[in-house]
């Protein structure tokens, strides 16, 4: 079975860190992208960070980028996203997802998806 499962949120104080995985089952992720994305309460699901693991290109929301670092680990078949000096607006359920070929912030070309883990920041 094709599935993918996120771990790592939790709640966290503003200037603090996490790191997210998003482990793959039932597929080899060697020639996929993976993506992050988040949705907070009222919003539409935007798109943080994205990596290609054939050859390792990435791609970071301006929101994110100096912050957060998407990396991968092929031999365990999991992307991280470690998240760094979180803002209460990075508040969200995050989501890893995965698509062919192309690096793409964009959620509609993403088809498998994976539940969703919830990262809080707040003092």
């Amino acid at each position: 079975q094709v599935q993918l499962v996120e771990s790592g949120g939790g709640l966290v104080q503003p200037g603090g860190s996490l790191r997210l995985s998003c482990a793959a089952s039932g597929f080899n992720l060697d020639y996929y992208v993976i993506g992050w994305f988040r949705q907070a309460p009222g919003k539409e699901r935007e798109g943080v960070s994205c990596i290609q693991n054939s050859n390792g290109g990435t791609l970071y929301a301006d929101s994110v980028k100096g912050r957060f670092t998407i990396s991968r680990d092929n031999a365990k078949n999991t992307v991280y996203l470690q998240m760094n000096s979180l803002k209460p607006e990075d508040t969200a359920v995050y989501y890893c997802a995965t698509r062919g070929y192309e690096l793409t912030l964009a959620p509609t070309f993403y088809n498998i998806w994976g539940q969703g883990t919830q990262v809080t920041v707040s003092s």
